[in-house]
């Protein structure tokens, strides 16, 4: 499977459109190749750079099967007219926050696409990554990784 963006090529800078310096909307994502008997796709990006540790930016799951990627700037609701529901990042906010990192070094932002075998999963309303990770367990048929840059000077 492959995850690509428009808005940024792989370990390459985003733009700042996508970031906290800007509007603050989520990239359009494309994605192919995804193994038969794909159910659903889920989405989560995040910054293992960050200060704190992991620091989660999306959470989007039970995107359709026949999806091929998410437009720019998604809507941050949980339910989206797909069916796909969107939970809360490290913000404390629906949907997509952008790259946000303190003054210094670049920081990676990893997004990971995954292809599972179900079109539901068990999950309590707004799950956090953890509770996505964990529930996807056993239904991981293909994961997509595309990972890009982000640096602050001010």
């Amino acid at each position: 499977m492959k995850l690509t963006s428009p808005a940024f090529a792989e370990g390459r800078p985003i733009e700042s459109k996508f970031t906290c310096d800007s509007a603050n909307v989520s990239p359009a994502l494309t994605w192919s190749d995804a193994p038969a008997g794909t159910h659903s796709f889920a989405l989560i990006c995040d910054d293992p750079d960050a200060p704190a540790g992991d620091w989660v930016h999306w959470v989007i799951y039970g995107i359709p099967a026949a999806a091929a990627g998410l437009p720019e700037h998604v809507a941050t609701v949980e339910r989206l007219p797909n069916g796909a529901r969107q939970s809360m990042n490290d913000f404390g906010r629906l949907g997509y926050g952008g790259p946000c990192p303190p003054p210094g070094k670049p920081h990676r932002y990893f997004f990971r696409l995954y292809a599972l075998d179900v079109a539901t999963l068990p999950l309590r309303p707004h799950p956090r990554k953890g509770d996505l990770v964990q529930a996807m367990q056993g239904h991981i048929l293909a994961e997509a990784r595309l990972i890009g840059t982000y640096q602050r000077s001010h």
